[in-house]
C-alpha cells in the first residue's frame, strides 16, 4: 500500500510539473504574439500615417480643428472670468469631456486607417479609442484644464498607465492656437486579436497539450500495470499459501497413519491396520486430485478444451448433477429444481458439464455462514440454455466480482484458510463455459447470497 500511494503521488506530481512548465510556455509564447501582433499595427499604422499624410497632406484630424477652434474662444473667456474655485472645476470638467467628445466623434483617422487596411489586405475591423494627455488654455497666462500623470514622458509606441495594455498605440498628436494646446494618444483595438493570437498558438497549445495527455495516459497505463502485477504478485502468495495448506493436510494424515501403522499394538489388529490403509489411500487419492489440478490448469493454459460432445438431455443431465451432489459433498443442503426446458437436448461434453455445475453448488456450500439453500433453475431463451445457480451465502463484493474468475483468485471476504480451495472452482466454471461457446455472470450482494447464471448456446 505504501509503494502503491507513493508512485501515485509522485505520479500526480511530475504530472502538476509537467502541466505548470507547459502552461508557463504557452503564457510565453502567447505574450510573444501578442507583442508581435502589437508591434505588426503599429509599423503598419506608421506606414499608414506616411502614406495617408503624403496623399492627402491630413493627419485625419481637420474637422476637429475647425469645431475645436470656434469652441476654445468663448470657452477660454467663460473659464477666466470665473473666480469660485468649485466653478471653475466643474468648467475645466465640462471643458475636458467636450474635448473627448469631439475628438472621437469628428476625427476621420479610422476610416481612413481603415481604408488602407483593406486596400493592403489587413484586418480593418478595430475600434478607436483617444486618449487626451494634456490639455491647457492659453492667453497672458496658461490654465492646465487636464494634465496626465507622467506627461510630458509618454514616447510614441508606448501606452499611458491608465489604457488597457490590449489596445495599440497608432501615434501621440499636437494641436494648437490662440487659445488651447493639446496632446492626445490614439489607439486602435482590434475585436479579433486573441482569435488571431489564439490561431497563430494553436500549433504550439496543441503540441503541449497533447505531451500532457500522452504522459498523462502513460503514467495510468503505467500504474495500472503496476497495480495489476501487485495484484498477481498477492495471487501468487495466496495461492502458494492455499496450495501449502492443501497439500499438508492429506500429507500430514499419510504420515500419521504411517507412524500408526509402525505401532506393535496396532500391528495386531487387523482392523485397525485395514483402517489405517483405507484412510492412507484415501488421502492419497486426494493429494493426487491437487496434484491433477495442477497439472490440468498448465495443460489448459498450453492447450484448448478438448471436448467429447454428445446429444445430451439437459434436464436429465442437471437432475443426475444434483442428485449425486446430494447423496456426496451436499452437507444438508436444501436444493430446489425448478426446470423449464421441455426435454431440450444440446450438444454437450458431459464430464466437463458435471465439473461446472458441481463447482457452483460446492462454493454455495463452502461460503455459507447458515444451512445452505441452493435454487437451480434451468430454461432456454434465445438459442441458448440457461441455468441459474443462486444460494443464500455470504454474497462476493463488487470490487471482488470482476477477478471471481480468474486462475487462483478467491474473495478477500474472510480468513483465508476460513474456507478451503486453491481459488480454481469459478476458473473451471469460465473455462468449460467458453469452451462450449457460452459465457457465465454473477450477480451478488454481500450478505444477500449470490447467482451464477451460464448461458450455452445450443
Amino acid at each position: 500500500m505504501k509503494k502503491k500511494n507513493t508512485v501515485l503521488i509522485l505520479g500526480i506530481v511530475s504530472i502538476i510539473i509537467l502541466t505548470s512548465v507547459q502552461v508557463f510556455i504557452i503564457r510565453g509564447i502567447w505574450k510573444q504574439k501578442d507583442e508581435m501582433f502589437a508591434l505588426r499595427y503599429t509599423i503598419r499604422s506608421q506606414e499608414a500615417l506616411n502614406f495617408i499624410n503624403r496623399r492627402i497632406s491630413s493627419d485625419g484630424f481637420d474637422t476637429v480643428r475647425f469645431v475645436l477652434s470656434k469652441y476654445s474662444e468663448q470657452a477660454n473667456k467663460e473659464l477666466r472670468a470665473l473666480k469660485d474655485t468649485k466653478e471653475l472645476d466643474l468648467k475645466k470638467k465640462e471643458i475636458l469631456d467636450f474635448y473627448s467628445e469631439v475628438l472621437n466623434k469628428e476625427q476621420d483617422l479610422s476610416g481612413l486607417l481603415a481604408t488602407y487596411f483593406e486596400r493592403r489586405g489587413y484586418d480593418k475591423k478595430f475600434a478607436h479609442s483617444i486618449a487626451i494627455n494634456n490639455l491647457e488654455f492659453l492667453s497672458n497666462d496658461t490654465i492646465v484644464i487636464f494634465r496626465r500623470e507622467n506627461f510630458p514622458n509618454q514616447r510614441p509606441g508606448r501606452s499611458t498607465p491608465e489604457i488597457n495594455q490590449s489596445k495599440i498605440l497608432v501615434n501621440w498628436f499636437g494641436m494648437e492656437d490662440n487659445n488651447y494646446r493639446l496632446r492626445f494618444d490614439y489607439f486602435i483595438d482590434f475585436s479579433d486579436k486573441q482569435r488571431v493570437i489564439f490561431k497563430e498558438s494553436a500549433t504550439s497549445l496543441a503540441m503541449s497539450i497533447f505531451s500532457i495527455i500522452v504522459v498523462v495516459t502513460i503514467f495510468v497505463i503505467a500504474y495500472r500495470n503496476l497495480m495489476e502485477e501487485k495484484r498477481l504478485s498477492n495471487l501468487k502468495t495466496d495461492f502458494i499459501n492455499n496450495m501449502t495448506h492443501e497439500l499438508k493436510t492429506p500429507l500430514s494424515t499419510i504420515t500419521v497413519a504411517g507412524k500408526t501403522l509402525e505401532m506393535a499394538q496396532i500391528r495386531t489388529n487387523e482392523e485397525k491396520i485395514l483402517e489405517t490403509a483405507r484412510l492412507i489411500g484415501k488421502q492419497s487419492i486426494h493429494l493426487n486430485q491437487l496434484i491433477n489440478m495442477i497439472l490440468e490448469i498448465s495443460m489448459w493454459e498450453r492447450t484448448q478444451f478438448e471436448l467429447d460432445k454428445k446429444n445430451t438431455d439437459i434436464g436429465e443431465l442437471l437432475d443426475d448433477v444434483v442428485e449425486s451432489f446430494r447423496s456426496g459433498g451436499g452437507n444438508g443442503a436444501s436444493i430446489n429444481k425448478k426446470y423449464n426446458l421441455n426435454g431440450l437436448k444440446a450438444e454437450l461434453d458431459v464430464v466437463y458439464f458435471t465439473t461446472m455445475i458441481n463447482n457452483l453448488l460446492s462454493n454455495a456450500v463452502k461460503y455459507s455462514d447458515k444451512d445452505p439453500v441452493i435454487d437451480i433453475e434451468g430454461f432456454h431463451a434465445e438459442n441458448n440454455i440457461c441455468i441459474k445457480v443462486s444460494d443464500n451465502g455470504i454474497g462476493i463484493r463488487r470490487t471482488d466480482q470482476k477477478h471471481i474468475f480468474d486462475k487462483f483468485y478467491r474473495a478477500s471476504t474472510g480468513n483465508i484458510h476460513k474456507f478451503k480451495g486453491l481459488g480454481l472452482g469459478l476458473y473451471y466454471v469460465r473455462r468449460i463455459a467458453e469452451a462450449h461457446g457460452g459465457e457465465v455472470k454473477v450477480n451478488s450482494r454481500p450478505g444477500r447470497g449470490s447467482t451464477f447464471t451460464i448461458n450455452i448456446p445450443y
